[in-house]
């Protein structure tokens, strides 16, 4: 097993010159109510994943989202300038 500081690739080895990556991690702690985390125990009995592959999961699908708010908020003013104050409006130009 590798300490933390040794994290990173290994190179040679007995596969032939095959590289092998680690990932560095981050421990995140998180507190959850209780309704949450009785669903999120229920996911994980349900389907067989651990808590974390769940959160990671969830975090992967929701930060482009916030990404694309985030985005969405800068582009609007630029929008209304040009008339389109609506999502039809959006797709009425550029269909």
């Amino acid at each position: 097993m590798l300490a933390a500081s040794e994290a990173g690739s290994l190179q040679g080895g007995p596969l032939g010159g095959a590289t092998m990556t680690f990932m560095e991690e981050s421990l995140l702690t998180i507190h959850l109510d209780r309704a949450l985390a009785h669903q999120l125990e229920a996911a994980c009995a349900e389907t067989g994943r651990s808590r974390g592959e769940i959160v990671r999961d969830a975090l992967l699908r929701q930060l482009p989202l916030i990404r694309f708010e985030q985005l969405r908020r800068q582009a609007l003013p630029f929008g209304e300038a040009a008339g389109w104050l609506t999502d039809e409006d959006v797709y009425r130009a550029v269909s």
